[in-house]
């Protein structure tokens, strides 16, 4: 099992990674983060919101499933939002750099290290 700081540190391994975080959804505080190229703090309170809304959307029409995780493409990253399976309201947030990452690489690094991290 690795901390957040070593679970932070592997995702930066991945082709194209610019940062990441680990984000309380209750609250929006990050618990880690690493990298640079966005405000991680602006990010992490902004992708909170994401995450509710996911939620409420899921809830409000019934579905009953979990979400594995969230892309967001944008012209220049990509940005993947991942819920912690063992640890409910805590979510990653991983930046990459479009032209120099490959998207399912990335999302099995990201998945990998979700499993391993511990805290």
């Amino acid at each position: 099992m690795a901390t957040i700081q070593n679970s932070l540190d592997n995702l930066m391994t991945a082709d194209g990674a610019l940062c990441a975080a680990v984000v309380d959804s209750a609250s929006g505080m990050m618990l880690g983060a690493i990298g640079s190229g966005v405000d991680l703090e602006v990010a992490a309170a902004g992708n909170t919101e994401v995450m509710r809304a996911k939620l409420k959307t899921m809830r409000a029409l019934g579905l009953n499933d979990s979400i594995e995780d969230i892309l967001i493409t944008l012209g220049k990253q990509y940005h993947l939002l991942r819920p912690m399976a063992q640890k409910e309201g805590v979510f990653i947030y991983f930046v990459l750099d479009k032209a120099k990452s490959n998207l399912a690489l990335a999302r099995r690094k990201l998945q990998e290290v979700e499993k391993d991290m511990n805290f």
